[in-house]
């Protein structure tokens, strides 16, 4: 199968990463310099400057451009693809179908994380593409099917936005091992490695489970925790994925 990429933005390009293991990949964005630089990144990959008149007919298009681009691209865009796939934050399927002619829309959150396949992706849509949909996204990590676009939302906020939630976790505990006085490469490395198998752990035991497990009576551990919960740490992260979600029904709005 062929798979269209309309952008050449980071997440367009994590995508592409991804799936040209799996896929013959083309894409197509406005800046002819901006796509050999991406081509040059990834050589499987064919690129085209997207004409005044870009005919999409019976293909299958990954929609990568930001949310503010999409009446002018989509203006651009002639004839009537097989399946959009649209990784569009917050924008509605009733706003794609107005927008941009296929034969089935889809509505998906990938992460960057696709670069590596190991994205989360979230997906829904007509059910008539919901198999190729799985096919194509579980080939750059892990999907969820859910069935409403405001679950879609919420997700956003979760498995979209969250690469950066950590990374800024990941940064400030090297940043605290650093300030303690150990030297930034072993930081970075020890950092690494914390991710990595916590995030096994979490894949067979509850998050407050394998807290505890670690959180001794009267230990380091304990005394850390308590020093987060004093910055509101659990309350600024529950009000972090709320504020996502809330831009992604800002977005879907306008």
């Amino acid at each position: 199968m062929k798979l269209t990429l309309i952008g050449n933005g980071i997440m367009a390009q994590s995508l592409a990463k991804g799936l040209v293991n799996n896929y013959e990949v083309e894409m197509i964005g406005r800046d002819i310099n901006k796509l050999r630089q991406v081509q040059e990144k990834i050589p499987e990959i064919s690129i085209k400057i997207i004409d005044d008149q870009e005919d999409i007919t019976d293909k299958n298009i990954i929609f990568c451009v930001k949310p503010y681009a999409l009446q002018s691209v989509a203006v651009r865009l002639t004839g009537k693809a097989n399946t959009l796939y649209s990784i569009l934050a917050g924008t509605k399927l009733e706003s794609l179908k107005k927008q941009i002619s296929a034969k089935y829309y889809i509505r998906t959150m990938p992460n960057v994380a696709a670069s590596v396949s190991m994205s989360m992706t979230t997906i829904t849509g007509d059910n008539e593409a919901k198999m190729s949909a799985l096919e194509i996204f579980n080939a750059i990590g892990k999907t969820v099917w859910v069935n409403t676009e405001k679950q879609l939302d919420i997700a956003t906020a979760i498995a979209g936005s969250g690469p950066a939630y950590l990374a800024l976790i990941a940064e400030a505990i090297a940043d605290g091992a650093v300030k303690a006085g150990l030297e930034r490469h072993i930081s970075t490395q020890l950092v690494h490695g914390l991710f990595t198998g916590t995030s096994a752990l979490l894949a067979k035991t509850h998050p407050a489970i394998l807290k505890d497990s670690v959180m001794s009576p009267g230990g380091t551990t304990a005394a850390g925790v308590g020093a987060l919960e004093e910055g509101n740490v659990r309350n600024s992260m529950i009000k972090a994925i709320q504020a996502a979600y809330e831009k992604a029904e800002e977005l879907g709005s306008k």
